[in-house]
């Protein structure tokens, strides 16, 4: 049993129903039967969670959902007899009644203990990527608060987004006839054509192939044929084919928790895969035949979405049709005009001339078209010449695609632009946590915050970029998540405008796939300074061997991306002495062991630093200070009590530190008491850090604190009462520390503080009476449970908004 069985299944939903049929039927079962609906209902949420999140649990949180997830079953079988059972056997009856306070008893006592502390924290793996980040941002941007009144830029993006989507799915039908004529004909390929274990979807890039794909799942005629049984998986031109093996593997036989590094054994794949039930599963962006071939697995449905054909494997193949004369002037004319068709003023000919240039290509329509939104005739007209001269999209049709797409690029202005290609920095297909993105175009372009987000709306506007919105079913949270993507097609223009000219001479230097080794045109001149300001590496594992020597005088920005359990650090680091930013993720399953890490001793003029999956290094009294470091993330890293070592002085490493963050570093047990004595701090956040129980005595020395951010830490059971001396404090967040039972007496005291967040603290039963003396602030966002307790606060801060977080217990979802 996993945990997928228990909630992907209809286990709930099924006992819900049988439970109101006892409290409707039976007298002696009803107080249990009400109190059991009530318990599973609170469970409701961290479903939602699991299914959305695509976290995956550890072996230990397996096996106690395993438990519950018996509980349950003998639940429903219970219930089945007490339905069975006849009014005039009270012995047996009285028999039942007693074994459903049991289960009920049971039940409470894992939702009381388990679930809030373990599980309530684990799904929120995946919420380092942005949350915090635009927290950060609130103090220096004012209006553009998330939720705030006013307005303000954040706001306008996010309604954006939304109203893109919406206008997206609406407009399916009206401009989406190809779109439905692929769907039906891919349909019968996968739900008609047993024979067919693998069919495919192909088209050029930006043609909306895996638009499709996606429409695809959604259908009720596909979810109903494979009982909703459907994994979807990014690929992309570099993989980890052993990870993505194990969770395809893991999906069919119904185990979710398998390691990237599981040995699956011949013989199942020949035999055990008959008795599974039906299952597609979805490969988008597949670009290598050895790739595709090592993910097809016997016993379940493959749709194969690839810019190729690979007609050796897959017999079936739908090619995506590019859009009719009306689709194409419906999409060109939301993006330019934000409606379905040309508006009076606009010159008609000259619009549909423009259209035509795009040839049908939904990608080239979306981003010519917010080109040119709110630009002269003139500017039109200059479009239209340009375009023109191009050739027409056709096999091979990369360079000619990405010469269309360049005319949007040049119409940026020349830091927009420059911005916009520092995108190709980033491997293909993943997420950008947006407190990297600002890093790099604060330091590389001389901006400020504001300025740099700024950018990023425009880029969104024009569509050379998305902003991603992930918000939790049933609006459990008041913040929702933010993250950068790009369409392949403009990383791939990205990629091709950056690495133009000779490569000594360019202000990128950059790798677009994950490769074994560094390239060899890099080692050929290398006898030569490189002059780039940004250097982007993608290996696996490196050793020192495996590096070679090269000199960055002008390097600002270091990216390195790896997949592997050992890294050494590249030596060339001592030749960067320009480095601003460095920033080093493992994609590894497990954390990655740094090796060198006395490249550290160089950076004189390191300004921001990203550490992600790695064990962080042993530091020694005789580690170089870093003198002009602002900003610190350390995310899913191993810091194993390194950060308070005895001979460790934060202070005296980060003098000048402004922003820490700490996040997902479970082995994380005390705040480090020296980070106290750091004076520069402005904003720290330690987010979903579950085995946190205990902050500083004395953290009221962070006189210059601003943000103070403890997200999702449950075994946090209370809050220091030296908090009260932070009175620059402006924002509290302890949403989820579900073990915080009070907030401190002398809050009061607090008196910059302008929002608290504590959705989710079910054990706070009553507010310091201090709290009316908060006279700053403007917004607490709590439960429903909870909001009674600001009540005549309220009264006393007229100006006080109180956010009720509403909790949703909608089974609708389960039938989907």
């Amino acid at each position: 049993m996993t945990v997928t069985d228990l909630f992907a299944g209809e286990i709930a939903t099924e006992l819900m129903k049988m439970l109101l049929a006892i409290s409707r039927k039976s007298c002696l079962c009803r107080s249990s039967a009400e109190q059991l609906m009530s318990s599973i209902g609170e469970l409701l949420p961290i479903i939602e969670e699991i299914k959305y999140s695509g976290v995956e649990l550890s072996a230990h949180r397996q096996f106690q959902l395993d438990r519950f997830s018996r509980a349950l079953r003998e639940g429903l079988e219970l219930s089945h007899k007490i339905l069975a059972s006849p009014r005039w056997n009270v012995y047996k009856n009285l028999q039942l009644a007693r074994k459903m306070e049991r289960l009920e008893k049971t039940v409470s006592r894992f939702l009381e203990g388990l679930i809030p502390v373990h599980v309530l924290a684990d799904v929120h793996h995946m919420r380092f990527e942005s949350a915090e980040r635009f927290d950060r941002l609130e103090q220096k941007l004012g209006a553009m608060v998330i939720g705030g009144g006013g307005g303000g830029w954040v706001e306008e993006a996010v309604k954006r987004v939304e109203e893109e989507e919406r206008w997206r799915e609406s407009s399916l039908v009206s401009f989406g006839v190809a779109l439905d004529l692929g769907k039906k004909k891919v349909k019968e390929t996968v739900v008609e054509r047993d024979d067919l274990g693998v069919v495919g979807i192909c088209g050029i890039g930006g043609s909306g192939k895996t638009t499709l794909a996606r429409e695809l799942c959604k259908d009720d005629q596909v979810r109903s044929y494979f009982n909703d049984r459907i994994l979807f998986l990014t690929v992309s031109q570099s993989p980890n084919v052993e990870q993505l093996r194990a969770k395809i593997w893991g999906y069919i036989m119904g185990n979710d928790n398998l390691a990237a590094n599981y040995l699956i054994p011949q013989y199942k794949l020949q035999y055990e895969w008959k008795i599974g039930a039906r299952t597609l599963v979805v490969l988008d962006d597949v670009w290598t035949l050895p790739v595709l071939e090592k993910l097809i697995f016997p016993g379940c449905k493959i749709l194969v979405v690839s810019r190729f054909k690979f007609p050796s494997v897959i017999k079936a193949t739908y090619e995506v049709e590019l859009l009719t004369k009306d689709e194409s002037l419906s999409l060109f004319c939301h993006s330019a005009f934000g409606q379905k068709s040309i508006p009076p003023p606009a010159n008609e000919s000259l619009v549909k001339q423009v259209v035509s240039e795009c040839k049908g290509l939904p990608l080239a329509l979306k981003v010519i078209g917010a080109s040119l939104r709110d630009r002269s005739e003139m500017f039109w007209a200059s479009a239209k010449n340009r375009l023109s001269r191009g050739e027409p999209v056709s096999e091979p049709h990369e360079n000619k695609l990405l010469e269309r797409m360049a005319i949007s690029v040049g119409f940026l202005s020349d830091k927009v632009r420059e911005c916009f290609l520092d995108l190709g920095s980033f491997p293909e297909d993943r997420k950008i946590p947006l407190d990297i993105l600002i890093s790099i175009w604060v330091q590389m372009h001389d901006i400020d915050e504001e300025d740099a987000f700024a950018i990023l709306v425009e880029l969104s506007e024009k569509n050379l970029l998305t902003l991603v919105k992930d918000e939790r079913a049933g609006d459990m949270y008041s913040s929702c998540l933010f993250s950068v993507t790009q369409h392949d097609v403009l990383r791939d223009l990205a990629l091709h405008s950056s690495n133009r000219g000779l490569i000594n001479e360019r202000r990128r230097l950059l790798m677009p796939r994950r490769e074994t080794e560094l390239p060899k045109e890099w080692e050929r001149n290398s006898d030569q300074p490189f002059n780039c300001r940004i250097v982007s590496i993608h290996t696996g594992e490196m050793r020192e061997m495996d590096w070679f020597q090269m000199d960055f005088p002008k390097a600002e920005v270091l990216i390195l991306n790896f997949s592997s359990k050992e890294y050494f650090l590249p030596p060339f680091i001592d030749n960067m002495p320009k480095l601003r930013v460095l920033i080093v993720i493992n994609h590894s399953t497990a954390n990655a062991a740094l090796q060198n890490f006395s490249v550290f001793t160089n950076l004189a003029m390191l300004k921001s630093l990203w550490l992600e999956k790695v064990t962080i290094p042993q530091f020694s009294e005789n580690s170089v200070p870093l003198k002009n470091l602002r900003k610190m993330s350390i995310v899913l890293c191993k810091v194993n009590s390194r950060l308070d070592q005895s001979g460790m002085n934060m202070p005296e490493l980060f003098p000048c530190l402004s922003e820490l963050t700490i996040d997902h570093c479970d082995d994380l047990v005390e705040l480090p008491s020296s980070i106290c004595g750091m004076r520069s701090l402005k904003a720290l956040s330690v987010t979903n850090c579950h085995g946190l129980s205990e902050l500083p005595a004395d953290l009221g020395r962070l006189e210059n604190l601003l943000i103070l951010r403890l997200y999702a830490c449950p075994n946090l059971k209370m809050l220091p009462r030296d908090i009260n001396k932070l009175d620059r404090l402006k924002y509290l967040d302890i949403s989820q520390c579900v073990n915080v039972a009070c907030l401190p007496e002398g809050m009061g005291k607090l008196e910059s503080l302008e929002k608290i967040d504590m959705s989710e603290c079910s054990q706070i039963r009553n507010l310091p009476k201090s709290a009316a003396s908060l006279k700053s602030l403007r917004r607490v966002v709590c439960d429903e449970d909870v909001s009674w307790l600001w009540r005549d606060v309220e009264k006393a801060i007229p100006d006080l908004h109180i956010q009720i977080v509403e909790k949703s217990f909608n089974l609708d979802w389960l039938n989907e």
